[in-house]
C-alpha cells in the first residue's frame, strides 16, 4: 500500500507534517513498515480541502485531528 501526503504550502498550514508524523508512528506501532510505503509530495491540485492523501490512487481529506479514525478505517481496515 502506497500513502502519499501533500506536503504544499497550503497542506503545510493546515497541518500537514503533523499527519506526517503521526501516520509514521501509527505505521510503526502497528508494524507495517513492509506493508505500507509513506511518502510525501507537493500540490496535489485538492488545496481547498485538507491535508490530501492518497492511498495508491484515491483521495483522502485528513487532519491532525483525523489522522488517527483514517488509519484505522483506510489502512488497518484494508491490510488487515
Amino acid at each position: 500500500m502506497k500513502i502519499t501526503v501533500c506536503i504544499g504550502s497550503s497542506c503545510h498550514l493546515k497541518g500537514s507534517r503533523q499527519v506526517v508524523e503521526q501516520l509514521q508512528y501509527l505505521i510503526s506501532e502497528n508494524n507495517l513498515k513492509d506493508k505500507v510505503d509513506l511518502g510525501g509530495t507537493f500540490c496535489m491540485g485538492d488545496c481547498q480541502n485538507g491535508v490530501c492523501v492518497k492511498i495508491d490512487d484515491k483521495a483522502y481529506s485528513v487532519d491532525p485531528d483525523t489522522t488517527n479514525e483514517f488509519f484505522k478505517t483506510e489502512v488497518l481496515a484494508k491490510i488487515s
